[in-house]
């Protein structure tokens, strides 16, 4: 399959081929070709999956829905994938590899799926004994084997529920009250995909172990072979990775000017239409939704040129009234409203804050000519009064002459 079909295919299809190239690796001897097949598809499912936002770190295992819980295996298909790649240089795909186990197992801690025995021990390190280490095993051994046979368990039974209503399908038609058991294929399907969960983390974890030692050995074989003077074998490699270094700078610098990180998908709509392959990820999209139209497919396609037509297209109509814009369109308008709404309380803090209510008021010239008049006014009035009334002209019994 080309790339161009590639990008074309809708995220449900890319993960179902990448997990079949998975298995196929799995089960039978790793060819490279497929193994490199399988990682860019799973490298491209990740892509899909964090452009479409379908997983939250405030959320657990209940909020996810039944069909998106197996996009969860991705970077476990991913690291498994990329640990059977056959490169010169081992550790960094050992390195690679152990990057997509420990992001696996942390998302799966953040959702509430890993044992508790096992976040214990990984908290601990490498101080548990050994007898702790056996147990860890003999648990997660188990565990293993209770996943696997569940897994048997509820494949066995969709078979036979499968023959059970051909059977009954060819026989008889359905009565009241069996369509209910038909009804068990969600939670069914979502108690599958839960126990694939569990049984990837437990494989994930001794996949962790495994390729740690791995790469401990290396790195202790490549340090003991620098440390006995070979240096011309040390110079050589140190001359490449100079090398492929300033060619990765200089690829990067020049591809930095042409490219731009694609933009995030922000339309529920849109998102619902790519995860459903209705549309492509590398369409525009302008979040303009037209409202749904109801009447016969004449008038929905046509233009309603006469009286008439317009008429004949009202008698369809819900008796509700159909919304004026979407979903995403009120979002951003109520954001544009609330930005508004915290520059104005800004700018209130702003002058609360500032001295402007300390300071006298200012009266203008008029004001001033007032209080002027109204002073004389006051002046003028009390003079008279003293000229009418002398001092001491109440009190003529108290004087000697009176």
């Amino acid at each position: 399959m080309g790339e161009c079909k590639i990008e074309d295919m809708p995220l449900p299809a890319l993960f179902d081929q990448a997990r079949k190239i998975h298995l196929t690796a799995t089960e039978s001897g790793a060819d490279q070709d497929l193994v490199k097949k399988g990682c860019e598809l799973l490298g491209k499912c990740e892509d899909m999956i964090s452009k479409l936002g379908l997983f939250s770190s405030n959320e657990t295992k209940e909020d996810i829905s039944t069909t998106n819980l197996k996009y969860l295996l991705v970077p476990f298909y991913l690291a498994e994938l990329t640990e059977k790649l056959a490169q010169d240089d081992r550790i960094q795909v050992l390195k690679t590899s152990l990057a997509k186990l420990k992001e696996f197992i942390s998302f799966c801690e953040a959702m509430e799926l890993v044992p508790q025995e096992e976040l214990e021990a990984s908290s601990q390190g490498a101080a548990n004994s050994f007898a702790d280490r056996r147990a860890l095993k003999i648990a997660r051994f188990k565990r293993q084997r209770a996943a696997e046979a569940k897994l048997t368990e509820i494949k066995e039974r969709k078979e036979r529920r499968g023959r059970s209503t051909k059977a009954a399908a060819l026989s008889t038609p359905i009565e009241a009250g069996e369509e209910d058991v038909l009804d068990d294929d969600g939670e069914e399907e979502r108690e599958a995909w839960l126990t694939t969960i569990s049984l990837a983390i437990c494989k994930a974890f001794d996949l962790l172990e495994m390729l740690k030692k791995e790469e401990e050995m290396l790195s202790a074989i490549k340090e003991k072979q620098l440390k006995e003077g070979d240096k011309e074998f040390s110079q050589s490699i140190l001359d490449e990775r100079t090398k492929k270094a300033e060619a990765w700078h200089r690829d990067y610098a020049a591809r930095s000017r042409y490219t731009k990180p694609a933009p995030p998908i922000t339309c529920a709509t849109f998102a619902q239409d790519v995860l459903e392959g209705r549309a492509k990820v590398s369409e525009q999209h302008d979040h303009k939704h037209q409202p749904m139209i109801f009447g016969p497919q004449s008038l929905i396609g046509g233009s309603l040129t006469s009286e008439r037509q317009r008429m004949a297209a009202q008698v369809f109509q819900p008796h509700h009234r159909m919304p004026t814009m979407s979903i995403e369109e009120a979002g951003l308008k109520e954001m544009e409203i609330m930005n508004k709404w915290q520059e104005r309380n800004v700018k209130m803090f702003e002058e609360a804050n500032s001295a402007w209510y300390k300071d006298p008021p200012k009266m203008g010239p008029s004001e001033e000519d007032e209080e002027d008049d109204a002073a004389q006014e006051k002046a003028r009035a009390f003079d008279d009064w003293k000229d009418d009334n002398p001092r001491g002209a109440g009190n003529k019994k108290l004087t000697p002459c009176g």
